[in-house]
């Protein structure tokens, strides 16, 4: 399992935001090749960490580099991490550490489809089931595609770009990711093609379709905060404003207290914060991490404790 290689981004920082305590529950619901998942199961004493990935060949390698550690791998997307904890007994943890995004083992390994660098199978599915990245390019509409790269891209060309796809698989299936990554190019007007590669933000839109990353995410931030116990910490690393809009916007609703007009004399409603932010602004990657791995430029740490 050497092969499965992912630097941890924000990995100090990360863990320090759970405030770990050696007789804790603590779930970590994107595994990946367990480097946080790792350090968190180092604090641990009596405690339990119950690490979670829906990509088979992550968990065969977080069972592997946790073997020995007080800690349980299981094969799940992080949405549904309460069933995956009732399984072993447990209702309520003291953490649950989320980190976004794709890891560098798939991003690095051409036959998973994620990368428009290597020519390979269009599939960029984490968990390897359901449907792929050629799915949604070979059957879904023009509105359907120009929509997921408005969305989930922030997409400008989403439109010429649509188009492009569906010209294309009129001659023949779009099947490779180079194939894919040509039509893009081909799509954008040449001084976008000179600044940068035009295809990220295409690339990115569709892994999140195929991935349903939003709506596993919207409902994991729920179900983890629901999770924690008195004075438990949900910690969320993420890596696009999409993603970074979402968490933000739902720790300012758990620490939210009343809701009653402004020109209300008193409070009616009763409402009181669930939670209280933990860092006024994200904690983002320091010098030296940068230097040492560039993908944690864009990465971005917040954390909420539940009251």
């Amino acid at each position: 399992m050497d092969d499965f290689k992912h630097i941890p981004v924000l990995l100090g920082e990360a863990v320090d935001a759970l405030n770990v305590k050696p007789d804790g529950v603590y779930i970590d619901g994107t595994a990946g090749g367990a480097g946080h998942s790792r350090e968190i199961a180092k604090k641990l004493s009596g405690g339990l960490l119950i690490a979670l990935d829906r990509d088979p060949k992550a968990v065969s390698v977080a069972a592997e580099r946790l073997s020995g550690f007080n800690a349980k791998v299981i094969q799940s997307p992080f949405s549904q991490m309460r069933e995956a904890a009732e399984t072993l007994g447990i209702d309520g943890v003291d953490g649950v550490l989320l980190d976004l995004g794709v890891s560098s083992y798939q991003l690095d390994t051409p036959e998973r489809g994620f990368s428009y660098h290597a020519d390979a199978p269009l599939d960029m599915r984490m968990s390897g089931e359901g449907l792929s990245a050629r799915d949604i390019v070979n059957e879904y509409d023009y509105i359907s595609i120009r929509d997921i790269l408005y969305k989930y891209g922030e997409e400008n060309y989403a439109p010429s770009i649509a188009k492009a796809i569906l010209a294309a698989r009129e001659v023949k299936p779009i099947e490779t990711t180079l194939e894919l990554a040509e039509i893009v190019k081909n799509a954008v007007p040449q001084k976008v093609r000179r600044a940068k590669n035009p295809c990220k933000k295409t690339f990115q839109a569709i892994r999140i379709a195929v991935n349903d990353e939003f709506g596993q995410l919207d409902a994991a931030l729920d179900t983890a905060f629901d999770m924690l116990k008195k004075g438990g910490r949900l910690a969320v690393i993420t890596f696009h404003s999409l993603e970074d809009r979402m968490v933000k916007q739902r720790f300012a609703e758990f620490a939210k207290g009343c809701i009653c007009p402004p020109d209300f004399p008193q409070c009616v409603c009763g409402r009181t914060p669930r939670g209280k932010i933990i860092f006024r602004k994200p904690v983002t990657a320091g010098e030296k991490e940068l230097e040492d791995n560039p993908r944690s430029r864009s990465a971005k740490l917040r954390a909420v404790e539940k009251l």
